[in-house]
């Protein structure tokens, strides 16, 4: 039997590549290819030049399955399988065409269930282990994937799709030198596998080895010209070294190969974002957003430019979405108590500082900032009981805990007063300043306020949450604005 070309899909939310078989299917006179690009998947049949009628009948469902995949109609695809001959129906390679669908269509229990039944008369069944082992790709189980791909292997050292699998497990967790000896005994076993090239390069971008990983990635262009991956990997290399208008040409290549592609989608846009391009990288985000709705990555970007743009209201559904799919990014909660405040909703924003504050404890101006909307919104003394517990965690020496002890007993501002002012570093005293101004309003201060906040824009410490901050409260207040920002 012939090695066959890979089929290929990707689990867009984890960037996980597999491949159903190392061979093609010889069955019943039919030779059967299983090839593919993104999500589809495609079945090619050679049939021997005497076939039996229900020969045909088998070819024709199996052409309609092609059909249907190409389509990303995993469903319809899956129902042919029960107008297969009896006879075919419960065939093990045909089941495992059919559990492989499965997996695509991310239904892994399904796939499992039939893989499972596989593998009770037939304890070796490479297929079926690594239908299993995809299963357990899509389920997050990492360790139960490795423990069948190690199967694998002990039935076949040489099984190259097994090979690779390990090898990208390894690799993502950073173990590069154990994901090189797996890409090379792929490669050895198999010199042409694309998986296992780019794979290979990858280890050697990371290693800081570019001139090897474009070597290698340059033949993989080279065999596989209608896949996007080699192209998307030799664009990430070619950023990492600045030649930025290299890589734009190879993410062009891969999109217009996989149009579709999430992270192709999600890496230009990037790319862009860094040639200030960023009108052409909300484009693409909002594309991956389209492919993907329920992949947090883009919104992070999405969410950036928006707010960057002044488009508060599409930015703040952006971090709404990206705070549900990750919860513990901690900066969504953060940009939203911005965007609270700026809309004066008080109670929102304490929620959201509040929020952050959980998911990052040791971040005390998040604490701070959940206590002066917390004020705002209501009464003086309503965080007094947060701010004890918070109290209890900050370094004692430390001016968060000064801040935090003057926000809970609403007095002693003098002492910290002189302690900010005497602070050399720039931003941890326009920090502190901030919230001194903040102190000040709250209780009614509103002279003094404003000349804090005007200190914190002469120290002009950019780009921190305090210093944004204090620009809307200018703003705001029409005091002192630069004709510029």
């Amino acid at each position: 039997m012939e090695a066959i070309t890979p089929y290929i899909y990707r689990n867009v939310a984890y960037n996980v590549t597999c491949r159903l078989f190392n061979n093609c299917i010889l069955y019943n006179n039919m030779k059967i290819r299983i090839i593919g690009s993104g999500l589809a998947l495609f079945l090619i049949l050679w049939l021997s030049p005497a076939v039996s009628a229900q020969d045909n009948e088998l070819e024709i469902i199996l052409t309609e399955v092609a059909e249907r995949l190409s389509r990303r109609e995993f469903a319809p695809a899956l129902e042919l399988f029960n107008k297969l001959p009896a006879e075919h129906a419960q065939n093990a390679e045909i089941q495992i065409m059919r559990a492989g669908i499965y997996n695509a269509a991310n239904r892994p229990a399904d796939a499992r269930r039939i893989a499972n039944n596989i593998i009770a008369s037939d304890r070796n069944n490479t297929d079926a282990l690594m239908i299993l082992a995809d299963a357990a790709a899509l389920e997050n189980k990492e360790r139960e994937r490795r423990q069948f791909l190690d199967r694998v292997i002990g039935v076949n050292p040489n099984h190259v799709r097994a090979l690779t699998d390990l090898a990208n497990i390894n690799l993502k967790n950073q173990n590069l030198r154990v994901a090189a000896n797996y890409f090379d005994r792929a490669l050895a076993a198999e010199p042409e596998n694309g998986e296992a090239i780019v794979g290979r390069a990858s280890v050697h971008r990371y290693n800081r080895e570019p001139r090897s990983a474009e070597r290698l990635l340059n033949r993989a262009v080279s065999l596989y010209p209608t896949w996007a991956r080699p192209f998307q990997e030799r664009a990430r290399l070619y950023v990492g070294a600045g030649f930025n208008s290299d890589a734009l040409e190879d993410f062009i290549i891969a999109l217009r190969l996989e149009p579709d592609n999430y992270w192709v989608l999600v890496d230009y846009g990037q790319l862009l974002m860094e040639m200030n391009r960023k009108n052409e990288a909300l484009e693409s985000f909002n594309k991956a957003i389209k492919v993907a709705p329920d992949v947090f990555m883009a919104y992070v970007y999405s969410a950036a430019i928006k707010d960057e743009f002044g488009d508060y209201e599409g930015a703040e559904r952006d971090y709404i979405t990206l705070a549900r799919l990750k919860p513990d990014y901690y900066f969504a909660h953060e940009a939203l108590g911005v965007i609270r405040m700026r809309n004066k909703q008080w109670a929102l924003a304490r929620d959201d500082f509040l929020n952050a504050y959980r998911q990052a404890p040791r971040e005390f101006n998040y604490a701070i900032l959940a206590a002066i909307n917390w004020m705002r919104a209501g009464r003086q003394t309503d965080p007094k009981q947060f701010l004890a517990q918070v109290l209890r965690t900050a370094p004692r020496d430390s001016l968060d805990h000064a801040m935090l002890r003057l926000f809970h007993d609403l007095r002693g501002d003098g002492d910290v007063t002189i302690r900010v002012e005497n602070e050399k570093n720039i931003y941890e005293k326009s920090r502190m300043l901030y919230y001194l101004a903040s102190y000040n309003d709250i209780r009614g201060n509103k002279t003094l306020a404003d000349r804090y906040f005007m200190m914190v824009q002469e120290l002009n410490a950019i780009g921190s949450l305090e210093w944004r901050l204090n620009e809307i409260m200018l703003t705001e207040r029409g005091i002192n604005l630069r004709d510029e920002k």
